[in-house]
């Protein structure tokens, strides 16, 4: 074995070994539907982090004298609106997205110079060898340059859809963190939708559901898995090929 083709086998082989888990259940599952995940506290799952924002100094409750009103409330009845942990409401995503955007540049630059002395004093009395030894162009040099760039992007996205989502944690200052997650399964392919974020209770409308574009530090993830998914991917050595490789 070459010590060229060392580097190629290993990266083979670390390949293979990351893959191996995942293939071994994608080849107990085939001929079966992809099967949909269970439904899960999501507060308890590995990696949730609770959101940390600045927030203000809380308010202390307090009521004026002869009045119903309390100071700090929303609403003078009680709602059915989502505004404390675990209860639900609905998220409206609606998300478009197009942009178009064209560029060039061009330049263009020639230069020359030429300088030298054509004629010495008493150069042309001088014959033979002589002659050859005085000096004729001293500089000519030319030089030419040029660039033309160019360059678009060309996006059109869009998705529209809605998705029931949880209160998972409420803040000081009374906005909701909420995570909503939807599966649906068509044959053999399960498409996926996550919404997540922090909204704000005046911002959710009296049917309980709420416009995505209020959400702050929205996380909207769509995708699927499946066989059509995994036919689309690389494999796995394609794609450690792509990292790996310099050219």
């Amino acid at each position: 074995m070459s010590p060229s083709s060392r580097p190629l086998i290993l990266a083979t082989l670390l390949a293979t070994g990351l893959g191996g888990c995942s293939s071994i259940d994608r080849l107990s599952s085939i001929g079966e539907r992809p099967a949909l995940t269970a439904i899960e506290n999501p507060t308890t799952q590995p990696g949730y982090k609770p959101v940390q924002m600045p927030m203000p100094k809380p308010e202390v409750v307090s009521y004026n004298a002869n009045s119903l009103w309390r100071n700090g409330s929303r609403a003078f009845f009680k709602d059915q609106r989502a505004r404390q942990i675990g209860d639900i409401l609905t998220i409206t995503v609606n998300f478009t997205d197009k942009a178009n955007i064209a560029n060039q540049t061009q330049r263009s630059r020639t230069s020359k110079e030429d300088s030298g002395i054509t004629d010495f004093a008493g150069s042309k009395l001088l014959s033979g060898s002589a002659a050859s030894v005085l000096p004729g162009r001293i500089l000519s040099t030319d030089s030419a340059s040029s660039s033309d760039g160019k360059g678009s992007v060309a996006r059109q996205e869009a998705l529209q859809t809605n998705v029931a989502a949880v209160v998972t944690q409420l803040l000081p200052n009374g906005n909701l963190v909420v995570e909503g997650k939807q599966e649906i399964r068509v044959n053999y392919e399960i498409r996926e939708l996550i919404v997540a974020g922090i909204v704000r209770p005046e911002d959710i409308q009296s049917d309980n559901t709420i416009d995505s574009s209020k959400i702050a530090q929205a996380r909207i993830a769509y995708g699927g898995r499946g066989q059509i998914s995994d036919v689309q991917q690389p494999r796995y050595g394609q794609q450690v090929m792509d990292v790996l490789l310099p050219f």
